[in-house]
């Protein structure tokens, strides 16, 4: 039996998300990003399409490394304004049944007291879909907002999330057994007392004396992703995350990645098969090739190249405006998103690449690749990223909003169900058990933050 492909639905409480300047196209609503129907019509729309889950990505902070300042970045929506994603999942949750929701929420800068009962209450209201993005940060502007100078370094940061990681699971699976919930009208009890405890930890970097606030979700632990792709950030992953995107432009950069990620997993003690990976694609379909490419040759009429060049500028800790447009783009070392940088120099060493040529990449789906075509060129092409790199599925980002999504859905979808690598149905229960089987709405006993469980 073929691969089953998974897919994400990539997207951000903002304007344009990963392709910049596209928001002027006039068929893309993603300006009325700040209005619940937007949110609705497009969970919707996913779970039309059999999506495992929406992926909402977040930042802290406004992209101001580009000429020095967040100028550019506000002029043209460079993911500024951006909302905050946690707030779109219960209307969502309201009009879907089996769709998932991913949420990234920044670690560095929420006490993980309050944040575990927020992901306790969304995987209540969700009934069990819900998802935790686990990001460290990597703008500067984020830690200044908080009152900080400047971010930590970038292994220090890791360091705080393992501490962090290890506050939340005793919340999540220490802190109130199973059946530790009566709800006994009769003798007018609510809850056992003697079967609910306080979670003490003194680590380096959080202490705590607390007893979790929420009762028992129906899977405790939020499912667990993780999209650092540095050596570090693999680390991580291989430690914590059931499912790990990263992104890259290339099945050369990515496959090596995925395959350090799964060899990493089985040191760690874990089953690597267990780890779905996901990379980032942005796909432009149509009915017959000629119109897919009609089409993206529409789109780069309403692309920002200089918009794409903020964004890298963020997410690399390289000013690119400093740079000359055809100059061949070289690794320095940044405390930023290490992985962005080396995508583009280390990575390929088939490949150099110039700031003119980044940008024109980036300018639609950011750092990953743009797939064109009608159906069957498409799906042959994500089908040799899955039998070439290793990957499990796909982020899929957009160029123009709902069209994309919407495109995908008609077109896509029933092509890869024909060829038998794509679900022709939802599976039951939660959003673990959708990915991992019925019975599995927990973690696995294998994982790290099984250990804390009141036995």
């Amino acid at each position: 039996m073929p691969k089953q492909i998974r897919l994400n639905a990539f997207d951000m409480n903002c304007v344009a998300h990963q392709s910049p300047g596209l928001w002027t196209h006039p068929r893309d609503r993603s300006d009325s990003y700040n209005t619940l129907g937007y949110w609705t019509d497009l969970a919707r729309t996913l779970e039309r399409g059999l999506f495992d889950a929406l992926f909402m990505a977040d930042v802290l902070g406004i992209y101001d490394v580009y000429r020095g300042g967040p100028r550019t970045a506000l002029e043209q929506a460079v993911q500024v304004p951006v909302n905050d994603p946690l707030m779109l999942v219960p209307a969502m949750a309201l009009v879907t049944r089996n769709l998932g929701f991913g949420v990234t929420c920044t670690l560095t800068f929420e006490p993980p007291y309050p944040f575990a009962r927020r992901m306790s209450t969304l995987d209540h209201l969700t009934n069990g879909r819900i998802g935790w993005n686990i990001v460290t940060g990597y703008l500067n502007s984020a830690a200044q907002g908080m009152g900080q100078r400047e971010q930590a370094g970038h292994d220090t940061r890791y360091a705080v999330a393992e501490d962090y990681m290890q506050v939340v699971y005793k919340l999540w699976e220490g802190s109130w057994e199973d059946g530790a919930v009566l709800r006994d009208r009769q003798r007018r009890i609510f809850a056992d007392p003697d079967r609910i405890h306080r979670v003490r930890h003194d680590g380096p970097y959080y202490q705590l004396d607390a007893i979790h606030l929420a009762e028992p979700s129906p899977q405790r632990t939020p499912v667990l992703y993780q999209a650092g792709a540095s050596a570090r950030g693999r680390q991580f992953a291989a430690d914590h995350a059931e499912c790990v995107f990263i992104n890259g432009p290339s099945k050369r950069v990515i496959a090596p990645i995925v395959a350090d990620i799964r060899r990493r997993a089985a040191a760690s003690g874990r089953d690597p098969a267990e780890i779905l990976i996901f990379t980032m694609m942005t796909i432009v379909t149509d009915r017959t090739d000629a119109l897919a490419d009609a089409k993206l040759a529409e789109y780069r009429t309403h692309v920002s190249e200089e918009g794409a060049l903020v964004l890298m500028s963020g997410w690399t800790g390289v000013d690119f405006a400093a740079l000359p447009l055809d100059a061949p783009l070289r690794y320095s070392e940044r405390n930023a998103m290490t992985s962005a940088l080396e995508a583009f120099t280390t990575a390929d060493p088939d490949r150099t690449w110039t700031v003119r040529e980044i940008a024109a990449h980036a300018a639609i789906g950011g750092r990953g690749p743009v797939v064109v075509g009608a159906p069957g060129r498409v799906a042959d092409e994500m089908q040799s990223w899955v039998e070439e790199t290793g990957i499990d599925g796909f982020n899929l980002a957009y160029a123009v909003t709902p069209e994309t999504f919407v495109d995908f859905v008609d077109l896509i979808v029933p092509e890869l169900q024909g060829r038998g690598v794509y679900k022709t149905e939802y599976a039951s229960g939660t959003l673990r058990e959708k990915l991992y089987g019925l019975g599995r709405a927990r973690l696995p006993d294998s994982h790290p933050g099984a250990k804390v469980r009141q036995r």
